[in-house]
């Protein structure tokens, strides 16, 4: 098991047995990323993984009629906040969020088994991953190179051979590309963690066990008011809250647009909540009903 820690275990508690046989499961980057990490904490190590350059292509695999794909996409991180372009993705999508899980991002710095850390010149990795460790590479003069993967930019110096480039990324991927961690914990914050959805198309039907939450899309117009009635009727339903965020709406001018999350004791008072709050709102989609994670510190 890698020292990634992981937010829930749905897997063994909230999903149907459907989910836990070995279906392909896509996710963005390449073998050794946080993504592969997580998707394997949710389904199990035997998963097959199916890589994606990007969140798109990632969405558009899961869509897919001709296999039984799930997904693991980020869309939140404890220290950025949330990825608003992947909800406005989901948006567009005819997918359902099926599960959650956090994971505790834990950055290393790693080198070509056989070089030393003097060698190096450039450090490259993805563009968050480069941020969440700003304060060690702070102390280097070392030129920063951004990448679409943290798997992939470990791939690419083990395949090259590169003498002067370090990775920032996961345990996982250095003993998969058998690269040598020169500097382990570098990032900034350790009570850092990403919070990734797992995805189904919206035509499949699976049943979630013991679900108490669900992420939502609703919009409002611009009467005043509008949104403190929704939230009020969300409070007095008994409902919790824990999650709003406005949000880009292609229609701006007309409605406001929101991003919420739903906490419950059992589905029908999630069911009574929606109808109650139908009345304030011009439109509502839901996104998924789905296990509630808990961090793992």
């Amino acid at each position: 098991m890698n020292n990634q820690t992981k937010k829930p275990n749905p897997k063994s508690v909230s999903v149907s047995k459907s989910l836990k046989l070995n279906y392909p499961v896509a996710i963005q980057g390449h073998k050794g990323s946080f993504h592969e990490i997580a998707a394997k904490e949710f389904f199990g190590e035997s998963i097959k993984v199916v890589p994606c350059k990007n969140f798109r292509e990632l969405l558009k695999v899961v869509s897919s009629k001709k296999e039984s794909f799930s997904g693991v996409m980020a869309v939140e991180n404890s220290l950025t906040g949330s990825i608003l372009p992947n909800f406005t993705l989901l948006e567009k999508s005819n997918l359902k969020i099926i599960g959650e899980i956090y994971l505790k991002i834990e950055q290393h710095l790693m080198i070509y088994t056989g070089t030393n850390i003097e060698n190096i010149r450039e450090v490259h990795s993805h563009p968050m991953a480069l941020s969440q460790c700003s304060d060690y590479l702070e102390k280097s003069n070392w030129k920063l190179v951004e990448t679409e993967d943290t798997g992939l930019s470990a791939i690419n110096i083990s395949k090259k051979y590169s003498m002067h480039i370090g990775v920032i990324g996961s345990k996982s991927a250095a003993e998969l590309y058998d690269l040598e961690i020169v500097a382990s914990n570098i990032h900034n914050e350790n009570n850092n963690f990403t919070r990734f959805f797992i995805l189904q198309s919206g035509e499949k039907k699976t049943n979630i066990i013991d679900a108490d939450k669900a992420s939502i899309n609703f919009k409002i117009n611009h009467t005043k008011g509008s949104l403190a009635k929704v939230l009020s009727t969300i409070s007095n339903s008994g409902v919790n809250l824990s999650k709003l965020q406005s949000f880009p709406s292609s229609n701006s001018e007309a409605k406001h647009n929101f991003i919420a999350d739903l906490e419950f004791k059992n589905i029908e008072q999630f069911n009574k909540a929606i109808k109650a709050i139908a009345t304030s709102t011009e439109e509502i989609k839901i996104y998924g009903v789905y296990k509630n994670g808990s961090k793992n510190n």
